[in-house]
């Protein structure tokens, strides 16, 4: 689909002109502009782009039911625990947790729409049905999403003010000395589009990670981890800024520790959330935990 702005529809913001030409929520079609399935004279644009008389706005729509039908299958997902307010399940490494920008792929989103269609409709986002937090796709682990609105905004709150646990086991390259540890650099875009771990006092946003060392070995150290902020990339960046990175981390680890990844062939990252705990709509306190998987388990066995 496309669209020529004329003088009488420019100096609006692109978000804005498109919510009632596609017919759409505003969220949704900011989601469509993140996602990359809206340009602006052939090149990707942002929701607040000012538009201009002869601008030519391109629109893509979102992979139909036929098209998803022909994506890679989804992954098992294990459900830990259904009940009619919230689900907890065990995110598999691999599976992408919503669709990412400019790219089409069954994720978790979509597996929750087809065995919960209830859920398409709770929640901020339309592509993030009931999904109240993430994991990074090479990261397996413990999630809950939300099957109500009410459950959505428990959640949603209970994640904002810092009242949910998230523990994570990792295992990291190199020998870290102390014992225990809080690591609390800013998190920022950098220019590559990774995270960049800042000091105190330059720009970025609070990211705090507790560590604790369960074991030593000769080449890595083996944590026990626990996130009091949710930022994009957190433990993978912050451990790096102590050259730690997670084993099977190429983003943020540095070349001799990507030259091992490779040796390794561990096919993701030696990071896994294992513990989750947060409040049902009746204030009772939930908690959940899992087992390392067996790729991870025996990976640890075999390490030196």
């Amino acid at each position: 689909m496309k669209i020529k702005i004329t003088a009488a529809a420019a100096a609006g913001r692109l978000d804005v002109f498109l919510t009632p030409a596609l017919q759409q929520s505003r969220s949704q079609v900011q989601r469509l502009v993140k996602d990359g399935l809206v340009t602006v004279n052939g090149q990707p644009a942002k929701s607040n782009y000012q538009l201009k008389s002869g601008d030519v706005l391109a629109v893509s729509q979102p992979a139909g039911a036929k098209e998803l039908a022909r994506l890679k299958p989804l992954p098992a997902i294990k459900i830990i625990k259904d009940t009619a307010d919230y689900l907890v399940l065990n995110k598999p490494a691999g599976l992408l947790v919503h669709a990412a920008a400019g790219k089409r792929e069954l994720t978790l989103a979509d597996w929750l729409i087809k065995y919960y269609p209830e859920i398409k409709t709770v929640g901020d986002d339309p592509a993030r049905p009931g999904i109240v937090h993430r994991l990074d796709r090479e990261v397996s682990g413990l999630m809950v999403a939300a099957k109500t609105p009410a459950a959505f905004a428990s959640l949603k709150q209970q994640f904002q003010s810092r009242a949910i646990v998230k523990e994570y086991r990792a295992l990291v390259y190199g020998v870290l000395t102390e014992d225990s540890g809080v690591i609390n650099f800013l998190l920022g875009r950098g220019p590559r589009g990774k995270m960049a771990a800042r000091p105190l006092g330059q720009s970025g946003k609070e990211a705090i990670t507790e560590y604790q060392v369960l074991k030593r070995f000769i080449n890595y150290t083996y944590l026990r981890l626990l996130i009091k902020t949710g930022r994009t990339h957190q433990i993978r960046a912050h451990l790096a800024a102590l050259d730690h990175a997670v084993v099977g981390d190429n983003l943020y680890g540095s070349k001799a520790a990507r030259a091992k990844n490779k040796k390794l062939n561990l096919g993701r990252l030696w990071l896994v959330a294992t513990r989750l705990a947060f409040r049902d709509l009746q204030g009772k306190q939930q908690e959940f935990k899992i087992n390392l998987p067996p790729e991870l388990k025996i990976f640890l066995t075999a390490v030196k």
